[in-house]
């Protein structure tokens, strides 16, 4: 994408990445975006760069700007290699001695990716730098979701450089939240899901006080999707909303099936759900990626597990689907089990075990009928889904 200007003289130098489709396990349908900022004042300053392989990319469009030589500091709000992994080359390009800005993790974690040994300038939390007229306040936001995590807050222009955080996975030709709208939100609801989920109580510390230093916003700038600049307010409020992990009267029946016998019962448990006037969506896990799944699993306060039994244990995407939930620390819960089997059954058992090492309530036993569904079996799983349905609403 060309340096577009988000603000006077500071532009968005990164990149648009339109053919990825898995960001290390997330489903990125619609590619995603490596923003860097640039601030031209009297000192040049360059925000985060890019994943590597468009390092090419980066040094083109801040040469549109300026002459990349011209960078004076370099800030690195965060490691992770898709904001670290040109810095090998800006620095080369623009001397390796200029000062790089990061948190005191940030140092330490940069000089274990790269065997440069770079001018590295770690700051305190609250610590300013100046660019000449404008002048930038660093905040360490540790664990969010890195341990160098840090924000950079241009003073003068109300602008937060806000690393991860506020971003979404997603490329388009819309640069702004004005000009994409509401569509913006299911991305920027997925993103904290699977990224910013498990971070949920930190986030709410830090937007606490971020309120108690009275900073005022006019424009969030996050290293991956749109530039907030017409109601920063609104994913600020998203991410309250979204932190306090308030559930919703909502299931989620998620499972997966060798010979249909589990799917009739999940149909037939979301449907019990449904008669109690629950919302209740099955969600067969080989249909649906995961990260999908844990969107909907986010506001949802009934999380219902099913598998089939096979070789004494789990249906291996049901176990790779409950790591991956597990991981990311869902709250608020409440949890059931089910499965059909041949000679054992023992996935209920299993289920159960994972949901209790989430803390979710188990409200029943579980559900467990051999190979194929009857007529009596599905009225069953329709009673299994009431009780569920009531316990949500309770």
């Amino acid at each position: 994408m060309k340096p577009l200007e988000t603000g006077k003289n500071i532009y968005n130098v990164g990149v648009r990445d339109w053919n990825i489709r898995d960001f290390h396990g997330y489903s990125v349908y619609q590619g995603t975006t490596y923003n860097a900022f640039l601030i031209i004042d009297e000192k040049v300053a360059l925000i985060d760069t890019v994943k590597s392989e468009f390092a090419d990319q980066l040094l083109d469009n801040i040469a549109k700007i300026i002459d990349p030589k011209k960078i004076d500091y370099v800030i690195s709000n965060h490691t992770e290699m898709d904001h670290s992994g040109s810095l090998p080359r800006i620095m080369h390009k623009i001397g390796e001695d200029k000062p790089l800005y990061c948190s005191k993790m940030g140092c330490k974690n940069l000089s274990l990716h790269f065997s440069q040994k770079w001018n590295y300038k770690a700051v305190e939390n609250g610590e300013e730098l100046s660019l000449g007229k404008r002048t930038l306040a660093f905040l360490e936001t540790r664990m969010l979701h890195w341990p160098d995590s840090m924000f950079s807050y241009l003073k003068e222009d109300k602008i937060l450089f806000s690393s991860d955080a506020f971003g979404q996975h997603y490329a388009g030709s819309e640069s702004f939240d004005d000009e994409i709208g509401a569509a913006i939100m299911p991305h920027a609801r997925k993103y904290f899901a699977n990224i910013l989920l498990p971070m949920a109580p930190l986030i709410l510390k830090l937007l606490e006080k971020v309120n108690e230093l009275g900073l005022e916003i006019d424009t969030i700038c996050p290293d991956h999707g749109i530039v907030w600049r017409k109601d920063p307010a609104k994913i600020i409020n998203a991410y309250l909303d979204w932190s306090s992990q308030e559930p919703q009267k909502k299931a989620v029946v998620i499972y997966d099936t060798m010979w249909h016998s589990t799917q009739a019962m999940a149909e037939a448990i979301a449907a019990g759900i449904g008669e109690e006037g629950v919302s209740a969506k099955p969600i067969h896990i080989r249909s649906s990626h995961r990260s999908e799944i844990m969107t909907e699993v986010m506001d949802a306060k009934g999380i219902i597990v099913g598998s089939p039994t096979i070789n004494n244990g789990l249906f291996p995407t049901v176990s790779d689907f409950l790591t991956y939930m597990k991981g990311l620390k869902p709250k608020n819960k409440i949890g059931a089990a089910f499965g059909s089997y041949g000679w054992s059954g023992e996935s209920v058992k299993l289920i159960n075990r994972e949901l209790e090492a989430m803390k979710f309530k188990i409200i029943d036993p579980g559900l467990k009928i051999q190979f194929v569904p009857d007529k009596e079996s599905l009225a069953a799983c329709i009673e299994f889904g009431k009780k569920i349905g009531k316990s949500i609403i309770e």
